[in-house]
């Protein structure tokens, strides 16, 4: 039995971080929304929480870190999360617009967090 650990570069010990990150503020977000939309939240199926995560997740990847502290996802309503979602599944059908379509959903959440 070896114990050698297997090699991990720098670059794999950064991709992993950055996806653990990534997933935290996705689940802080998620949790800010739920609360936010109170019996709404009910509504939204498990595909569209996960089609909600993903774009929480492009939006966290594309945004600065302090821009991202300043946008207050809770502060959204029921219809502008159900267009998020519709934007996420069209985004993920076709990728052609990814920025125009990230920067539509930042727009969004900016006007709500002024």
């Amino acid at each position: 039995m070896s114990n050698q650990r297997p090699e991990i570069t720098d670059e794999e010990i950064g991709i992993r971080a950055f996806k653990i990150r990534r997933a935290k503020a996705v689940e802080r977000t998620l949790e800010r929304m739920r609360k936010g939309l109170r019996e709404s939240w009910s509504m939204f199926s498990q595909r569209d929480l996960h089609d909600l995560s993903w774009m929480i997740g492009e939006v966290w990847a594309y945004v600065p870190r302090a821009e991202w502290e300043d946008l207050h996802f809770g502060k959204l309503t029921a219809e502008e999360v159900v267009e998020i979602i519709g934007m996420a599944r069209t985004l993920q059908a076709d990728p052609h617009n990814t920025v125009e379509t990230t920067e539509k959903v930042i727009d969004m959440v900016r006007a709500r967090s002024v």
